[in-house]
């Protein structure tokens, strides 16, 4: 089973996606893509991973290349965020030369050792703003890559203030 998450900033997408997995058994992997940057962040991250272990997850830190990482079977899988990973790849210093491909290969490899996979990300794209070259490049790719997991999840949900708006099947 494979759900993609959606919605924009503090919208609850990341609380939804945390319930879907509530009732599953281990392990329960909660595969982080955020790199830390600074005491900041290092300390959300510390907060974080405590909330999560409360949960039943053990953390997974892997900012790059998907594709390698090895989890065990019949793993159930949060993968946060797309936003992340997109930007990980994209600004690395050997970028892969298709970027969308890359991260849909490590996708499609965490699926295969998931009994279920749930992933969220950002909407991009929908403001309206005309934005640098660089930046619109990234709303492409990420768009592309929303696109294609959205085609190969069995569920798709939007949250929206809080409320998690069914676009693509129904998980019950």
């Amino acid at each position: 089973m494979t759900i993609l998450v959606t919605g924009g900033s503090k919208c609850g997408k990341s609380g939804f996606a945390e319930s879907l997995l509530d009732n599953c058994t281990e392990p329960k992997i909660y595969l982080a893509t955020m790199q830390p940057y600074g005491d900041e962040a290092h300390a959300a991250i510390a907060r974080h991973r405590e909330m999560r272990k409360q949960k039943g997850f053990q953390t997974v830190e892997q900012y790059t290349d998907l594709h390698q990482l090895q989890l065990p079977q019949h793993s159930h899988v949060l993968l946060e965020c797309i936003g992340n990973l997109t930007a990980n790849e994209m600004f690395r210093q050997d970028p892969a030369p298709d970027c969308a491909d890359h991260i849909l290969r490590g996708i499609l490899h965490i699926r295969q050792q998931s009994e279920s996979l749930v992933i969220v990300t950002n909407q991009v794209g929908s403001d309206g703003i005309r934005y640098d070259t660089e930046t619109q490049r990234y709303i492409t790719v990420i768009g592309n890559v929303n696109q294609r997991i959205a085609e190969i999840a069995d569920a798709v949900y939007e949250c929206v203030w809080d409320i998690p708006v069914p676009l693509k099947g129904v998980i019950s």
